[in-house]
């Protein structure tokens, strides 16, 4: 019996990394910082991110109606407005929009959540692993489904 090394999957070049903009909404600009630092700016060998950032609700919405963005990172806990109930305004008022991450304080809330249109939760404090991996999940998905 023979053995063969396994395949080695070849490195995709620098002209095949697509990068992509995430909206950071919260109040708070340390959580925002959390926020980016747990993305990181390569969530995937095949991807990269420039955030944008708003500190209020006005300036959320501004955005997204003034930048092609390709995913919102809310976070549930902002003040005065929640990332969920932007989530749910941008989703009754919009079908163009790209998915919708909330960052929230309770696993318990993921049903809220979900009510609000979010596509996807994660929970403060903000594991770097499971937020890339989320991210990155997101924006592939995101682009895969793009004509």
């Amino acid at each position: 019996m023979s053995w063969t090394a396994p395949r080695r999957r070849r490195r995709r070049g620098y002209d095949d990394v697509v990068t992509q903009t995430v909206l950071l909404y919260s109040d708070k600009p340390e959580i925002r910082d959390r926020m980016r630092q747990a993305v990181g700016t390569r969530p995937a060998p095949e991807l990269t991110v420039q955030f944008v950032d708003a500190a209020s609700h006005r300036e959320c919405v501004s955005l997204v109606d003034t930048y092609e963005l390709d995913l919102l990172l809310l976070d549930g806990e902002a003040q005065p407005a929640g990332g969920m109930g932007i989530a749910r305004q941008l989703r009754d008022e919009r079908d163009d929009l790209p998915p919708i991450c909330v960052v929230i304080a309770r696993a318990a809330d993921r049903w809220l959540a979900a009510y609000s249109g979010a596509d996807a939760t994660l929970v403060h404090p903000l594991d770097p692993v499971t937020t890339g991996q989320t991210i990155a999940g997101l924006l592939q998905r995101d682009t895969a489904a793009a004509p």
